[in-house]
């Protein structure tokens, strides 16, 4: 099992910036690619961000050039995993729920509980 951990969501004026953080714990040693997905009041969930382990990158139309996934970061140590995503030029249409997920090899995938972004005309 996964256990992911997203924060750093809130309430922003159209144009700010938030920083999404998402951490992972547990079976986090065939994670191959994590990313960041939204949902808006009445819509269905969608891609925001995705990263692979090689670095390979997926965005949204409708946010590239604005919003940038990080690099997967592993402490061993710690047995963390750990994904950004910086959000800048923010709009009213960002405004959504905001979750991490993680894709294991083998198919498995792993949900965070969301964190809330609102972002204010």
């Amino acid at each position: 099992q996964v256990q992911l951990v997203e924060s750093g969501g809130g309430l922003v004026q159209a144009g700010g910036s938030l920083r999404l953080s998402c951490a992972g714990s547990g079976t986090i040693f065939d994670i191959n690619v994590m990313g960041w997905y939204r949902q808006a009041p009445g819509k269905q969930r969608e891609l925001v961000a995705t990263m692979s382990d090689g670095g390979t990158t997926n965005y949204a139309d409708s946010v590239k050039g604005r919003f940038t996934i990080s690099r997967i970061s592993r402490d061993n140590v710690k047995n963390l995993v750990t994904v950004f995503l910086q959000m800048n030029s923010l709009k009213a249409e960002d405004t959504a729920v905001y979750y991490c997920k993680a894709d294991r090899f083998g198919g498995f995938t792993h949900w965070g509980q969301g964190t809330q972004v609102t972002v204010s005309p």
